[in-house]
């Protein structure tokens, strides 16, 4: 079934391509990188950077960062303002229309971009993706926005005023990103009744078994914690804990959760199979340095 849905996918590719596909020049495997809230593709002090730090490091390496929208512009505002479930699917469609990705990928996710490309791999098993690593994402969601990173703090007094004001109407969940990731502790039977992405992904209503084999499929989930985050909250969230259901102090593990102990999304299987791998840095949101980026992250690239 899964080789019909990669013909499937991919068959507006397979009638341009000319050539036999391969991963890159000499062999690499390629990789999808997916920006964070107020990025974009190609900043030069960000994802640009990124981009080409890891082209220096793996010669020949084929590197896609994505653009969500026509330009840069509207790629930074698509990290506000758009339907998360609408990016995911028109990134599935890029990715399986990308001759170059015929042969599986990686993939690489900054914080709100890493639970996206969670959401690929688990409703979009073609191409294949290899390796996921979650640099600061926040899996369980969030409940909070203590500080918005970049040039957008204007922008996050007005989302915080709006996740406030009524997270879950369905105005905001289609229109607003960081709603569509709001885990409220306090009203989980809103939030799982009425998050159209987070609680979706997470197998919150019920159990997607496409959801669960999917991810499965991944050779190994990488989950980057950064020590003293001051952007995501919980900060447990990075690694998919989040706070104990029904208030808003305590915070629990994956392993403590009903998540993983019913195994919803097949975490636990994967844990057992030594697919999950927790690694943590001192700093904030998204800060390391290229050296800790070599160290930790660039061998599972290779």
């Amino acid at each position: 079934m899964a080789a019909v849905l990669c013909l499937l996918l991919a068959g507006s590719a397979l009638l341009v391509a000319s050539s036999p596909v391969r991963h890159s020049t000499n062999g690499t495997i390629p990789l999808v990188l997916w920006h964070g809230m107020g990025d974009n593709c190609c900043n030069p002090l960000s994802m640009g950077a990124i981009k080409k730090m890891i082209e220096e490091e793996i010669p020949g390496i084929y590197v896609l960062s994505l653009k969500i929208g026509k330009n840069v512009i509207e790629d930074t505002e698509n990290g506000f303002f758009s339907d998360v479930n609408e990016q995911v699917s028109m990134v599935c469609s890029l990715l399986a229309q990308d001759p170059k990705l015929k042969g599986g990928y990686n993939a690489m996710g900054f914080s709100q971009g890493a639970q996206f490309l969670r959401a690929v791999a688990q409703r979009c098993p073609c191409p294949s993706m290899k390796t996921l690593i979650s640099v600061g994402g926040q899996h369980q969601g969030v409940y909070g926005l203590p500080r918005c990173p970049g040039e957008q703090s204007h922008l996050c007094d007005f989302i915080r005023k709006l996740l406030n004001s009524g997270a879950y109407t369905n105005y905001l969940q289609q229109h607003l990103v960081q709603a569509q990731y709001w885990h409220d502790p306090l009203n989980d039977s809103l939030y799982k009744n009425y998050s159209h992405f987070l609680a979706d992904i997470n197998q919150e209503r019920t159990i997607n078994e496409t959801y669960k084999k999917n991810l499965q499929l991944l050779d190994k989930f990488v989950m980057v914690k950064f020590q003293n985050d001051t952007v995501v909250d919980p900060v447990e969230s990075e690694w998919f804990g989040f706070l104990k259901t029904g208030q808003a102090k305590e915070t629990e593990t994956l392993q403590d959760s009903i998540l993983y102990k019913e195994d919803r999304l097949g975490l636990a299987a994967m844990d057992k199979a030594g697919k999950l791998d927790f690694l943590a840095t001192d700093g904030d949101h998204l800060q390391f340095t290229r050296e800790w980026f070599k160290e930790n992250l660039l061998h599972y690239l290779k």
